[in-house]
C-alpha cells in the first residue's frame, strides 16, 4: 500500500480530487502512521457560521505544499510516515450532541487503527470528541492549545454546555485533559468578564496571552511548552484565530493584534520534543477568505508543520 503523494513536478497541481498535500485517499487508517481526518461541523459556533466548509478548503490550499520539511533536518515527512486521507466524519448538521456522538466515533476507528488522528475543522467543539476518542486510549492528554480564547466558559445561549466556547471546561471535567500538563498560548483581546483568563488558571492550566509570548520570545514559548507537557501523551489543537486577522481573515471569532503568519510558524517549527497523539487545525471558515485563500493555505501549512513535529518525535 503506498502512501506517497503525488509528485507534483510529474503531476500538475490541478489535476485530480484534491485531498490532503495530495496523499492518497484512503476508507481506513489501517497499517497509517497518521491520518488526515475533516470534521466538517458547524453546530458549536457562536458567531460565524461556515466552519463546516473548512476541511475541504484547507484540502484544496494545501496542493501548493511539498514533501521535504527544511526546518526539522530536510524530514521527508511522507517518507518517516505512513500518511493518507480518510475523508471527512459523517455530521448531523444543527444539532451538535448528536454530531459530536458521530466526529467521536469516525475518530475512534483512526485511534484503535493505530495511526495518529489529524483532524481539520470545523468549530472549536469538534475537539472535544476526538480528545474523547483519543483519551480512551492513551488516557488523560496534555492539551497543547494555540488559541486567542481559552474555551473555557461554563454555557452559551440559554445554558448550552456544548459548543466552541466550552470544550476546554467540559474535557477537565470529564478527566481527559490534564490541565497541571497543559498550556493556552495566544489569548488576547476584550473580554466578556473580568475572569476569562482565570477560569483557565483557576482549572489548573498554564496560559500564555499574546502579550506574554512577545514578551517571552519565541524560543522561550516553545520550551515552556515542552516544559510544561513534560513527556505526557499530548493533543494539540490550533485555533486559526490564534493568528492576526491580517494573516488570517477567514475564522470564526477574529481577534485583531496576533502573530503574523511567519511569527506563527517561526513558533511551531521550535516546538520539540512533544509526543502527540492527536491535533487538530479549526475554525476555518472559507466563506470569508479572500480569492488568494490565504487562511486556508496557512492552516494547510500549520499542519504539516504539526506531522513534521510527529515525524521528527519518530525518528527520535
Amino acid at each position: 500500500m503506498t502512501t506517497a503523494p503525488t509528485d507534483s513536478l510529474n503531476v500538475p497541481r490541478f489535476v485530480g480530487v484534491p485531498t490532503f498535500m495530495r496523499l492518497p485517499l484512503r476508507e481506513a487508517a489501517t497499517g497509517l502512521d497518521a491520518a488526515i481526518l475533516g470534521l466538517p461541523s458547524d453546530s458549536g459556533a457562536p458567531f460565524r457560521t461556515g466552519a463546516r466548509m473548512g476541511p475541504n478548503a484547507v484540502r484544496q490550499a494545501s496542493i501548493m505544499l511539498r514533501p521535504f520539511n527544511p526546518y526539522r533536518g530536510n524530514i521527508d515527512v511522507f517518507d518517516v510516515l505512513k500518511i493518507a486521507d480518510v475523508g471527512d466524519a459523517p455530521v448531523v448538521p444543527g444539532y451538535e450532541m448528536e454530531t459530536l456522538d458521530w466526529l467521536e466515533q469516525s475518530v475512534t476507528r483512526v485511534v484503535e487503527a493505530g495511526a495518529v488522528p489529524c483532524c481539520i475543522g470545523g468549530d472549536h467543539s469538534v475537539t472535544l470528541a476526538e480528545l474523547r476518542a483519543v483519551a480512551k486510549k492513551h488516557g488523560p492528554l496534555a492539551l497543547v492549545h494555540f488559541d486567542s480564547h481559552t474555551d473555557t466558559w461554563d454555557k452559551y445561549f440559554a445554558d448550552k454546555k456544548y459548543s466552541a466556547g466550552t470544550p476546554f471546561l467540559r474535557a477537565v471535567e470529564e478527566g481527559i485533559v490534564d490541565p497541571h500538563r497543559s498550556i493556552q498560548l495566544g489569548m488576547r483581546g476584550s473580554l466578556f468578564r473580568d475572569r476569562d483568563i482565570t477560569q483557565s488558571l483557576e482549572l489548573g492550566y498554564e496560559v500564555m496571552t499574546t502579550d506574554d509570548i512577545f514578551a517571552a520570545g519565541l524560543e522561550a514559548t516553545a520550551a515552556r511548552i515542552s516544559e510544561r507537557v513534560n513527556g505526557a501523551p499530548v493533543f494539540l489543537t490550533f485555533d486559526m484565530d490564534f493568528v492576526d486577522p491580517s494573516a488570517a481573515p477567514a475564522v470564526e471569532t477574529p481577534e485583531a493584534g496576533g502573530p503574523t503568519a511567519r511569527e506563527t510558524l517561526a513558533l511551531l517549527r521550535a516546538i520539540k520534543g512533544l509526543d502527540i497523539r492527536g491535533c487538530d487545525v479549526v475554525e476555518i471558515t472559507p466563506t470569508y477568505d479572500g480569492p488568494g485563500q490565504i487562511t486556508s493555505l496557512l492552516g494547510a501549512t500549520v499542519m504539516a508543520e504539526i506531522l513534521a513535529m510527529i515525524a521528527e518525535a519518530k525518528l527520535g
